[in-house]
Order: C-alpha cells, then sequence, then structure tokens
C-alpha cells in the first residue's frame, strides 16, 4: 500500500498556489494565442505569468505557506510558461517560415523551438536540486523567466514595428538558441535576492523606479527588450570579467612565488 506524506495529509495552501495557477494559466493562454496568430497578446501574457510567477513564492513566505507541494507546482508551471510557450510563440510567429527557404531550414527551426523549450527543462531541473547548495545571489543560467523576457519581448517590438516573423526568421533563430544555450551555461548572473528592500537606501532609487515606470508606459515593448538584452548579455561580462580577474591572480601569485 502506497505510503501517504504528511504534507498530503495536510492538503496543500490555496493563496500561493492561486497565483502559480494564474501564470499557468497565462502561459497556457499565450500558447492559444500563438496558434491562434495573435502574437502580441501571446508574448505579453508570458510578461503576466511572469508576474504572477514572482509573486507566489512571497506570497508563501510572507504567509508561511511554503510547501513542497508548492515548488514542485511551481516549476511545472514555469516550465509550461517559460519553457513551452515562448518555444511556440517563436516557432509560430517566425521559425515555422524557415520551411520555404529549404525542407532541411525548416527541420532546424523547430528543432531549435525544441532547443529552447528542453534548455528550459533542463534549466529548471538543476535549479531544483541546487537549492540550498549555491550561492542565493546568483543564479548559474540565464533564468527562464528572463529568457522567456527576451524571447517575447523580440517579438513584441517586431509586431509593434510591423515586421514579420518571415522577414526576420535568421534573427529569430539566432534569438532562440541564444537564450536557451544561455540557460543552460554556467554563467552566473545576479539574481537580486540581496537588494535590501527592507533597509532604507538613497532618494535617488525612488527617482530611478519612477523613471522606470514611466519608460514602461511610454514604450513597454521596447523597455522590456532593453532591459532583458542588457541583463541576458551582463552575466556573459560578469563571467568573463571573473575569469579575467582569476587569471590576474593566479598571474600574480606565480610571480610572487618566484
Amino acid at each position: 500500500m502506497t505510503k501517504i506524506s504528511d504534507s498530503a495529509k495536510k492538503g496543500i495552501y490555496l493563496l500561493p498556489n492561486l497565483f502559480t495557477t494564474g501564470a499557468l494559466f497565462a502561459g497556457y493562454y499565450s500558447i492559444i494565442a500563438s496558434i491562434n496568430g495573435k502574437f502580441e497578446i501571446a508574448a505579453y501574457t508570458i510578461f503576466i505569468a511572469a508576474l504572477l510567477d514572482g509573486l507566489d513564492g512571497r506570497v508563501a513566505r510572507l504567509t508561511n505557506t511554503e510547501s513542497e507541494f508548492g515548488e514542485q507546482y511551481d516549476s511545472l508551471s514555469d516550465l509550461i510558461s517559460f519553457g513551452l510557450a515562448p518555444s511556440l510563440l517563436m516557432y509560430n510567429w517566425s521559425l515555422h517560415s524557415l520551411v520555404q527557404i529549404h525542407p532541411v531550414m525548416g527541420k532546424i527551426g523547430w528543432l531549435v523551438a525544441f532547443i529552447y523549450a528542453v534548455s528550459g527543462a533542463l534549466r529548471l531541473a538543476r535549479f531544483n536540486v541546487q537549492i540550498g547548495s549555491v550561492d542565493k545571489a546568483y543564479f548559474q543560467g540565464l533564468p527562464s523567466p528572463a529568457a522567456a523576457a527576451l524571447v517575447c519581448s523580440f517579438v513584441w517590438v517586431a509586431v509593434d514595428h510591423g515586421f514579420t516573423g518571415q522577414s526576420l526568421q535568421y534573427v529569430s533563430l539566432g534569438v532562440t538558441l541564444f537564450a536557451g544555450l544561455l540557460m543552460v551555461s554556467k554563467i552566473r548572473y545576479y539574481s537580486f535576492k540581496t537588494l535590501p528592500f527592507k533597509e532604507s537606501v538613497p532618494f535617488v532609487w525612488i527617482l530611478l523606479l519612477v523613471m522606470i515606470f514611466v519608460l514602461l508606459t511610454l514604450a513597454p515593448a521596447k523597455v522590456l527588450f532593453v532591459v532583458f538584452s542588457l541583463y541576458s548579455v551582463s552575466g556573459i561580462l560578469w563571467t568573463v570579467y571573473g575569469l579575467k580577474m582569476k587569471k590576474n591572480s593566479r598571474s600574480a601569485s606565480n610571480k610572487d612565488k618566484e
């Protein structure tokens, strides 16, 4: 007879899982929208999913309703919203048109979309097994919500400016592959978990936040694309800088030994 765990006997916490369900719904709706050719809607609903995904964990911690069930449910939701949904969005909008160039290019198109989706799954699995054993200040690999934001903001900006997916099929191929490979890389990205939210900060921080909100109101697609493009590149630059510093320290230590 199967043994029932204590968490299963207690049931589940409703509030944080409602946010997770909302994120999952937004991701699923994005898939439906992209299938129906509503690409702009498909893009910004993934940002809604990202917002809800960011809230569920915080709500759970604030209300002391964290659970193993919630963690697993959140990962499955993330796989749909930030792995499968962006992959299908990019394929339906642009990558499927590569078949018009050559049948092999068509296969490359859906394979790159699949690489993005499986990279999201691998990224989430690696994150789950590393919880508690890595530095909380940094992520290893580009977080899946950030990768999804990069892909979706690219589509959103392109649609806003009247570009078709077919006209940007090679760029789409590069963006999708770039985002997917960054997720499974060992490049470190700042997690923002160590920001002093509960401490006093200089007044200029408030002004900076106001400016961000103003820019998001004026041109949300462009601002989001620029922000997440810079974040994606920041990890690469930080990693290169770290490797250079290690190399310099080793050279200095070798000189001291001589």
